[in-house]
């Protein structure tokens, strides 16, 4: 039996997460934002689920909530940090509130989250940290600007961290879904448009969405078993890109930037003393 922490549990990838593994025989301690929406799990699984309220943009009640669930436990083998939402909106069409929101929850609080656990995972002797990021952490649409300064954000803190802790037995997985079939999209916080931008790539995308003419080919229960199955690998890859839209999107994205850096090796040497 395995103990996993998971952020978000009670809906998307959290939830099917939870459910997978609950099946399988491990524990899970679940944190939401509702105790209620774990009733029915709690219900079946008992003792084996543990379902605290955490709200990720509250930085403040982080630490000690995850202290208490470390408390609870002999081990914690596997903490996912997954709780995030979705800003939709050209930049110039997010108000203020919305934009600290969206950093607030996507990526201080995984930053709090992660800092919280480092200390408690050396004290036991190690153990991993799954970052839902999205392949939205190394490629970029119009309308998610906000979003992927998220994202691309907790990437960067992860590939820091993971050197600073790696010595203690902490490793990290960055995984990167493209468009899956899960309830993000009902849970976007979309911005009020601008005329202005009626015909841009901005306006384009804002009507593909909302009409559901976006195509989405991610499967959300493949995905989870991906997610388990490259967790419980003795040996992990830091990044994992889930979905064909994801890996093409990042392959081309990554190809494109590394002909780009090539094209000016000379300028760059040339900067040097």
């Amino acid at each position: 039996m395995k103990t996993w922490l998971i952020t978000g549990a009670s809906s998307g990838l959290g939830r099917l997460m939870s459910e997978d593994l609950l099946a399988r025989g491990d524990r899970v301690l679940a944190c939401v934002r509702r105790i209620e929406a774990m009733a029915d799990l709690q219900a079946r699984y008992g003792e084996q689920l543990q379902v605290m309220m955490l709200d990720l943009a509250n930085t403040a009640s982080i630490a000690p909530a995850i202290a208490q669930a470390f408390a609870n436990v002999e081990r914690v083998d596997v903490v996912v940090s997954n709780a995030a939402y979705g800003l939709f909106g050209a930049a110039e069409e997010l108000s203020d509130a919305q934009i600290d929101r969206q950093i607030a929850t996507n990526l201080t609080g995984s930053i709090q989250l992660i800092r919280a656990v480092i200390p408690l995972l050396r004290h036991q002797g190690g153990g991993r940290i799954a970052q839902v990021s999205s392949e939205g952490g190394q490629v970029a649409y119009p309308n998610f600007s906000l979003y992927h300064a998220s994202k691309w954000g907790i990437e960067g803190f992860v590939e820091a961290v993971r050197q600073e802790v790696a010595s203690f037995g902490i490793d990290f997985l960055l995984v990167e879904p493209g468009p899956t079939a899960t309830n993000f999209g009902a849970g976007l916080d979309i911005a009020e448009p601008l005329d202005a931008y009626h015909d841009s790539a901005s306006g384009q995308l804002r009507r593909a969405i909302l009409s559901g003419d976006f195509v989405i080919k991610g499967d959300a229960a493949k995905s989870v078993t991906a997610m388990i199955a490259t967790l419980d690998q003795p040996a992990m890859p830091l990044r994992l890109a889930l979905g064909s839209t994801a890996f093409d999107n990042i392959e081309a994205a990554l190809e494109r930037r590394l002909a780009e850096l090539r094209a000016q090796k000379a300028a760059a040497y040339g900067a040097d003393v």
